[in-house]
């Protein structure tokens, strides 16, 4: 058994699959058994499962998975945007140190070349 990475051409998602040689008695050629283990995560570089027969998980006192789904992705977006504003600041603050950076570079070469 080998675990072999595939790149998917159309989408890019890379995933990664166990791969089973055997012979085919029949045919008299050698073959192959793959299973997909998951992909692989491209900001992490972890593999993430995936199952496609997985059952959805039942949730206990009235609750729906739709609902807990709901929330979790709320928080996951208030996440983000926080991580958003976070980096526009950041950017600004280069932005401005550019900036001072160029003006500076400009009046240093402008010495060397009186």
């Amino acid at each position: 058994m080998a675990i072999i990475r595939q790149t998917n051409k159309k989408t890019g998602i890379t995933y990664v699959i166990d791969s089973e040689s055997y012979w085919d008695k029949e045919k008299q050629q050698p073959r192959s058994r793959r299973k997909i283990i998951g992909k692989i995560d491209p900001v992490t570089g972890e593999v993430v499962p995936t199952n496609r027969h997985q059952k959805r998980k039942t949730v206990s006192a009235g609750g729906s998975p739709a609902s807990s789904t709901v929330k979790s992705a709320g928080d996951e977006t208030r996440a983000d945007q926080a991580r958003i504003l976070e980096l526009e600041e950041q950017v600004s603050k280069l932005q401005k140190q550019k900036d001072e950076l160029l003006k500076e570079l400009d009046l240093l070469t402008a010495r060397y070349r009186d």
